[in-house]
């Protein structure tokens, strides 16, 4: 750990006191110690290091947003530059041999290394499961779905009319500065003004899953430090800033960005605004890695700017990275162009659609199938994937039946299942989903479920086989924030260690950032999961218009009170020289039936209580809420509730 490093933690009043019987393991890396101990997947980290901030950020963002200080969004990063990104952890690249290493026993190793991968790689595809990706691209929306052995794991939707926004850079405009906050609000050309941090803002290293890399050759220009004290001197309002979302709008809150862009290619990710460069460590060949640095180094890359090589540059020839930098470089330029041409706010580099998104995160050696039923989108695809591999534009296939696409391979009856409130499980058992603005509550239940001689181990079957459907449902729904797991109640410590452990393995193909703790005395599992857009359930579906998002409506008999009371106060208040007071009462037929049946005598004895003439009639078109009371000789309403 460098003092630099130390000397932030010791500001920040952090202190590691080994306990009893803890012994320290050298030959560990510092990244793996620190992932466990934070209980995060190891070597999975972002580009840049924001997580230190990341809770200040949170309780600005929820301030501004008029939201509790300790509201549950966990405004967190993806895990490691690929999924920082957007991109996926791995894909299918040509196999490159590396250069030959010096000596015969390196020649003798490596040998036998690559000879191991290959065994390792044909036991890999022998045992994983049949994967294939659905699209369905039609003039509104485009949906797509992986399926493993017929099975939905993951599930995609997106409007064509919507933006896209995560990824996007923007050229905005500074509107305001809260000191309060330390946030910049930026105009990016949406309703919602963008909101910046002043971390974000304040250049950022590496984390620590980025090997830095010096590069000897090249003169650093010593660049002059910025705080947060001199960010209200550098953006006051109205100055124009180049800005990068890293989070879309979600509620209340605007969308997040930052100034720390990152321009994704195949091999290389381009940093235009930082001067670092840097290999990614999940690439842990010693031997490879020297070999990615000599690339590095030899690089030729405009003054001001820096690269990361991504996982998928291994075993790469040099010239697969000077061809990536060559159209980053293009791409950064056109991005540039519009920056000096066009006036603040305007979007610069938008993030590709669906379509391809889907077929860059999941090009991979295990997938076996891609299906289109788009002619346009399937050449689209074919296109794209021929560029990066002739072998891999053949697994692209058409659909040309007349049954629909999602109908023909059983998604759209998963996708019923999947998205009710209440889910099966294999067992007869149960989960129930509850899905709120501040947090996701999962219930589960035995249900019919209650064979076997051992209790015990009939509610522990049910706990494990319930993890499985909740991280599926999590991946299906996109539901992020702070998530609530009610497992059934079990007696034994080490039934719950079970559980625990079972949740974080199948957390770990989960491509957002989660964080779970065990399960509580209470029986509670708490957990949080990343998100950047809505979920699934906000963007498909609106509120009831009966109900407005309650989930329930008042009874008839309910509704019949509150009539009545209201019949009973005008009444009162009648003036006394009026004989003759009538009342028409408007209601919804179902609380009409009421009126007209089981409240008749009621009614009747009302009218004999007050003097007055009460007639109802039943409106279809009225909320099951509403109801509106009028002066049947004048026409003038005299009251009206709900609606």
């Amino acid at each position: 750990m460098s003092d630099r490093s130390f000397s932030s933690r010791r500001r920040a009043g952090q202190r590691f006191r080994p306990g009893r019987g803890q012994t320290f393991k050298p030959e560990r890396g510092a990244g793996e110690a620190r992932a466990e101990a934070l209980g995060e997947k190891p070597g999975e980290e972002t580009v840049f290091d924001t997580r230190r901030h990341e809770r200040e950020i949170q309780l600005a963002e929820n301030q501004a947003a008029g939201l509790p200080a300790n509201a549950p969004e966990p405004a967190v990063a993806p895990d490691d530059v690929e999924k920082r990104l957007g991109l996926p952890a791995a894909e299918a690249a040509p196999e490159t041999p590396a250069a030959p290493p010096a000596g015969i026993m390196s020649t003798l190793k490596a040998a036998a290394q690559r000879a191991l991968q290959r065994v390792t790689k044909l036991v890999t595809n022998k045992t994983s499961p049949r994967k294939e990706i659905i699209i369905n691209a039609e003039s509104l929306e485009t949906r797509v779905a992986l399926l493993e052995e017929g099975r939905l794991e993951e599930f995609t939707i997106e409007r064509t009319g919507e933006e896209r926004l995560v990824g996007s850079i923007f050229k905005g405009k500074v509107r305001n500065l809260e000191e309060g906050l330390k946030a910049a609000f930026v105009d990016i050309g949406f309703e919602k003004n963008a909101f910046l941090h002043y971390w974000d803002i304040v250049p950022a290293s590496f984390d620590s899953n980025v090997e830095l890399v010096e590069r000897e050759d090249r003169r650093r220009k010593e660049r002059p430090k910025i705080s947060q004290k001199d960010i209200p001197r550098l953006y006051p309002p109205g100055t124009d800033i180049v800005v990068q979302v890293s989070k879309g709008p979600i509620g209340t809150k605007g969308p997040r960005v930052t100034t720390n862009l990152a321009l994704p290619g195949r091999f290389l990710v381009l940093l235009p605004n930082s001067d670092q460069c840097g290999i990614s460590r999940k690439i842990e060949d010693p031997a490879e890695r020297q070999r990615l640095k000599q690339i590095v180094r030899k690089l030729t890359l405009p003054e001001g700017m820096g690269v990361i090589i991504r996982t998928a540059g291994e075993g790469q020839q040099a010239r697969y990275f000077v061809r990536d930098l060559a159209l980053l470089l293009e791409e950064w330029k056109a991005v540039q162009e519009k920056i000096n041409t066009q006036p603040a706010p305007c979007c610069v580099f938008r993030e590709p659609d669906l379509i391809e998104r889907s077929v860059r995160d999941f090009l991979t050696d295990d997938v076996e199938r891609i299906l289109v039923d788009h002619y346009p989108s399937y050449e689209r695809i074919r296109d794209t994937i021929a560029k990066i591999s002739r072998r891999s534009a053949a697994r692209v296939k058409f659909y040309n039946e007349s049954q629909p696409i999602f109908d023909r391979f059983g998604i759209t009856r998963q996708l019923q299942t999947a998205f009710a409130r209440q889910v099966p499980l294999k067992s007869g058992g149960y989960i129930v989903v509850d899905e709120t603005e501040a947090l996701v509550a999962i219930d589960v239940n035995t249900g019919r479920h209650k064979s076997g001689k051992d209790p015990e181990s009939t509610i522990t079957k049910v706990n494990l086989e319930a993890c499985e459907e909740i991280c599926r449902q999590l991946r299906l729904r996109n539901m992020g924030g702070l998530i609530v797991l009610d497992f059934i109640d079990m007696k034994s410590g080490k039934e719950r260690q079970l559980v625990y452990q079972r949740m974080k393995e199948l957390l770990k193909r989960d491509r957002a950032r989660t964080h779970i703790l065990p399960i509580s005395p209470l029986g509670l599992m708490e957990m949080t999961r990343q998100r950047h857009t809505e979920s699934v359930q906000e963007s498909v579906y609106d509120d009831c218009p009966y109900c407005k998002g309650r989930g329930v409506v008042k009874s008839t008999l309910t509704m019949s009170v509150e009539i009545q009371r209201k019949l009973a106060e005008i009444l009162r208040g009648r003036p006394r020289d009026e004989s003759d007071f009538q009342l028409r009462v408007v209601v919804h037929p179902g609380v009409l039936e009421r009126l007209r049946n089981e409240d008749q005598q009621l009614i009747i004895d009302l009218e004999k209580r007050y003097f007055g003439k009460l007639s109802f009639r039943g409106e279809p078109t009225f909320h099951a809420e509403q109801f509106k009371i009028y002066n049947a000789l004048t026409n003038e309403e005299l009251a009206s509730v709900g609606g």
